[in-house]
């Protein structure tokens, strides 16, 4: 797995108000946890974001350091918040974890080759899992785990059982849970017959016919 180094640098103060003044140098707070307690740090989220630039959904192994210092540990981003209006990163929390000792972390899973049933009759793939957890030790993270689904039909299904796992990963979500199916495709819309246009008005019965007036003028006298 690739690794990339992140500067962070230590953080005084907690809460709302600190958490401000930080921002608007341009850091944002930050947690170091998996040592012996966690450390409040901070770091240049325009750093953050490209390391995981073209990564999103992975799992970013780092090499943090504090600014001016010559030692490193390893750690892996856990988790990021955003601010759900100007979409701002606003927090990051980071594990440092050991190179020797394996973690469980979640591996975004990703579709290749060309199914059958979309490529011979038009149907619909549909992804169901996103991602799945595994174990393995940090230098062995990979970035996805491919789904081969060339060879699914209409209404067949591709489980967790079927993913081939790079060597040293282990899966652990469950592997009877369906990552991938095709659906059959939609049915054409049938256009709504047209309204048959009206008959002609047909020409009205004659119920009685009418005599003409000079008959009826004669029989009156």
């Amino acid at each position: 797995m690739e690794m990339r180094a992140l500067t962070i640098e230590k953080r005084e103060g907690t809460g709302t108000g600190p958490a401000r003044r930080l921002r608007r140098a341009g850091r944002i707070p930050a947690v170091l946890y998996g040592g012996a307690s966690p450390v409040s740090i901070a770091v240049d989220p325009r750093e953050i974001l490209r390391l995981i630039h073209g990564h999103e959904g992975g799992t970013q192994l780092l090499q943090v350091s504090y600014a001016g210092a010559s030692e490193s540990r390893m750690a892996i981003i856990r988790d990021m918040q955003f601010d759900p209006v100007s979409e701002d990163l606003i927090h990051a929390d980071l594990q440092e974890v050991a190179m020797d000792k394996p973690l469980q972390i979640a591996v975004p899973l990703r579709h290749v080759g060309d199914a059958i049933g979309v490529r011979d009759t038009k149907g619909i793939l549909e992804m169901i899992l996103r991602e799945v957890q595994v174990s393995c030790l940090p230098g062995a993270i990979p970035e996805v785990i491919a789904a081969d689904v060339s060879g699914l039909h209409i209404g067949d299904v591709f489980i967790v059982g079927q993913l081939v796992a790079p060597e040293g990963v282990r899966i652990l979500t469950d592997p009877g849970q369906a990552v991938a199916t095709v659906a059959p495709p939609m049915a054409e819309e049938v256009a709504a017959p047209t309204a048959a246009a009206p008959a002609a008005a047909a020409e009205p019965e004659v119920l009685t016919e009418r005599k003409p007036k000079e008959e009826v003028e004669e029989k009156k006298k």
